[in-house]
């Protein structure tokens, strides 16, 4: 199971980057990530606070002003796992298409497909509004 949104902000990745990454300042502006703390590095676990869960993925791609991507597992692989995804497109203009997904799979998937579909896309689409907010001011 896979959701997918994404949003058009008029601001460059770089800007749009630097928001995202400043990882200190979440509580003041992300509706759905409350923190997220941690060396984030490739191969490094980072703990991250959602408003009713919390988990300590396994950051899997870093690379600056493109892609942050990590890996949570519930217990362990093949229960719940999700793969989270950051991905900044650069539009010829300058501006940056936000593209926010996660990749989910486990048996306990199916347990929990509605409240994904409705609740975790309602987060990330919040969250995708208020990084646009933020990087458009």
């Amino acid at each position: 199971m896979k959701i997918e949104t994404q949003i058009t902000i008029h601001a460059t990745p770089k800007k749009v980057w630097k928001i995202l990454t400043d990882f200190e300042r979440y509580p003041q502006w992300n509706p759905f990530i409350k923190s997220i703390e941690g060396k984030v590095a490739v191969g490094n676990r980072i703990k991250i606070s959602l408003p009713d869960m919390k988990f300590n993925p396994r950051v899997l791609v870093f690379e600056e002003n493109k892609e942050l991507k990590w890996l949570g597992q519930l217990l362990f692989k093949g229960v719940f796992d999700g793969e989270h995804r950051f991905l900044l497109e650069e539009l010829p203009n300058g501006d940056t298409i936000f593209k926010h997904s996660e990749a989910f799979s486990g048996i306990l998937v199916p347990l929990f497909k509605s409240n994904l579909e409705k609740n975790t896309t309602a987060g990330f689409e919040a969250m995708n509004q208020q990084l646009k907010i933020q990087a458009e001011s």
